[in-house]
């Protein structure tokens, strides 16, 4: 329970009305911080600010800030909309964390609370002569805050629903995805190899989805405080149907509900898969950008090509030494954790494109050359998966190539790889 907590509490920064919520307390307590300046020695030197002066400030802001966020809303909607619509259902979350759109709204709302706020403040005479200065201060400051940030979120609003932005926020998305795994492979517990693989009891959750989270300091705490070695059996993307077990034990002997509880917990269950934890969520998405690029209805293979790209990418940063400065110590001794599937990694990003491009063949070409580019890394069974990859494109592309000069290109670039 204190898990689900504690990441529904970390998970709250990504909602939409989050960060206008805080502005809009920002907002308040700004507009009674004035007040302070008058109890201060020299709030009576201060120069001398009608109150009719801010309050004609005050009123253009609140006539025009509730307009241009209602406007804002709905160009962010058509953002999300077309975002959804060009690339992929599951590439919504990424524009909807857009920081600047966030920033954006949260600004206009928040200059709508702080001047009606404002406005009831100066009508009551909260201020005296410092508070009023600082209210007119506050009220120029937030007054040019709102017009830059108008001008960049105009700036940024004009890209947020294009398809390469979207397949920029998903590639940004999943190389820190794979970067934060490659630092910590096993989440910070021990390998799974063939020589401590367990098969004691097994742990079951009652909920059925997608792991997304894994409270690895509580497993390490409940190993200690009994004693015990465990395995993770549902690592973050993991879906979990009834008779998948989450947790093995070392132990085949009973453990009671309450400790099987505890255990379950540490996990995070939810509909659908996320990025944070997740490698391989941003593998998919953009394979299946690619796939809908390639499909007869929208028929542009210059998308794929890109993604292609942005896989060499992602796998080249994957294959990239980690140092010593950037290593990570094994912190749960007790909890054995397995590593992530290169093959099937692999899989999620090549299958799609090759078998939807399998007709196109400047994809294919474009697909063999990326294979050829990650079978020259130095990384264990990145030769193995590009050879495999390339035959099943090649094999792929027998059936639906129908110019033997284009199969003739394609083997050319295939057999580079050896």
């Amino acid at each position: 329970m204190k898990t689900q907590l504690a990441h529904s509490v970390l998970q709250l920064r990504k909602r939409l009305w989050f960060k206008p919520l805080l502005y809009c307390l920002m907002a308040v307590l700004g507009a009674f911080v004035a007040q302070v300046a008058d109890h201060l020695p020299f709030g009576q030197d201060l120069p001398e600010i009608t109150p009719d002066t801010i309050q004609t400030l005050l009123t253009i802001i609140s006539s025009s800030m509730l307009a241009v966020a209602t406007f804002a809303v709905g160009s962010m909607l058509s953002s999300y909309s077309s975002a959804s619509g060009a690339a992929t259902p599951r590439a919504f979350t990424l524009v909807l964390e857009d920081d600047v759109s966030k920033t954006a709204l949260s600004s206009f709302i928040g200059s709508f609370i702080f001047s009606i706020v404002s406005i009831v403040a100066l009508k009551t005479g909260l201020y005296g002569r410092g508070g009023l200065f600082v209210q007119f201060t506050l009220t120029l400051a937030i007054f040019a805050w709102v017009v830059l940030t108008f001008v960049r979120w105009v700036d940024n609003i004009a890209r947020l629903g294009r398809l390469g932005t979207t397949i920029d926020k998903a590639e940004s998305a999943a190389f820190d995805s794979l970067k934060n795994r490659r630092l910590k492979p096993f989440l910070g517990g021990v390998e799974k190899t063939a020589s401590n693989t367990l098969n004691g009891r097994k742990i079951f959750c009652s909920d059925i989805g997608y792991v997304q989270f894994i409270d690895m300091p509580a497993l390490q705490n409940i190993a200690k405080q009994h004693d015990l070695r465990m395995m993770v059996d549902a690592i973050p993307g993991s879906f979990l149907a009834p008779g998948r077990a989450v947790v093995v034990l070392e132990t085949r002997t009973l453990i009671d509900e309450a400790l099987s509880k505890r255990i379950a917990n540490a996990f995070v269950i939810g509909d659908n898969r996320t990025f944070d934890a997740d490698p391989r969520f941003g593998l998919i998405v953009l394979s299946e950008i690619a796939a809908r690029a390639l499909s007869p209805a929208v028929n542009d293979p210059g998308t794929a090509i890109v993604i292609i790209g942005s896989f060499v990418r992602l796998f080249a940063g994957w294959a990239e030494p980690v140092s010593n400065d950037e290593k990570v110590a094994e912190e749960y001794d007790r909890i054995i954790v397995p590593t992530l599937s290169l093959a099937e990694m692999f899989d999620d990003a090549f299958t799609a494109i090759a078998r939807d491009g399998a007709s196109t063949v400047e994809v294919g070409i474009r697909l063999q050359k990326a294979f050829l580019s990650l079978s020259t890394l130095n990384y264990p069974g990145f030769h193995t998966e590009t050879q495999r990859h390339s035959k099943l494109a090649l094999a792929r592309a027998e059936i639906d190539l129908p110019l033997q000069q284009d199969m003739a290109r394609l083997e050319r670039v295939a057999g580079l790889i050896s």
